[in-house]
């Protein structure tokens, strides 16, 4: 009987932890189908920042790749390949710049709201495609 007694004690302690254990997982889905709802804006931040930075580096390797061929072409080094990182550097902050401005994103029109001023005063039928 002891050892019967015994086993219920273990039982009883098992399953408060594992009550303990259910609570917590819970809890725990509950703040991660909180995140979920609000992981479409931090989604679009993200996409936003790898685009940012993509766009950065592939600026200033354009660059200079176009540089570092002037200066074997024309036997200049490394005059090309600085002047061309530099210009490279420049159009990375721009293009950073462009893509992070809130004016660069597209914005859904949605019906009773006015349209951007670019729409409005486009000409006749700009928004066609011609097939």
């Amino acid at each position: 009987m002891a050892e019967r007694e015994g086993g219920e004690d273990e039982d009883r302690l098992l399953r408060a932890r594992l009550e303990k254990l259910s609570v917590g997982l819970k809890k725990q889905r509950g703040e991660m189908t909180q995140s979920a709802a609000n992981g479409g804006k931090s989604a679009s931040e993200w996409g936003l920042g790898v685009r940012a930075a993509s766009e950065f580096v592939a600026a200033i390797v354009v660059g200079g790749l176009i540089g570092w061929q002037l200066d074997v072409w024309l036997g200049t080094k490394p005059a090309f390949l600085i002047v061309f990182l530099l210009l490279g550097g420049v159009a990375g902050i721009w293009n950073v710049i462009r893509a992070a401005s809130p004016s660069s994103r597209i914005v859904p029109a949605r019906p009773g709201l006015a349209a951007p001023a670019e729409v409005q005063n486009a000409p006749p039928g700009a928004d066609e495609d011609e097939d």
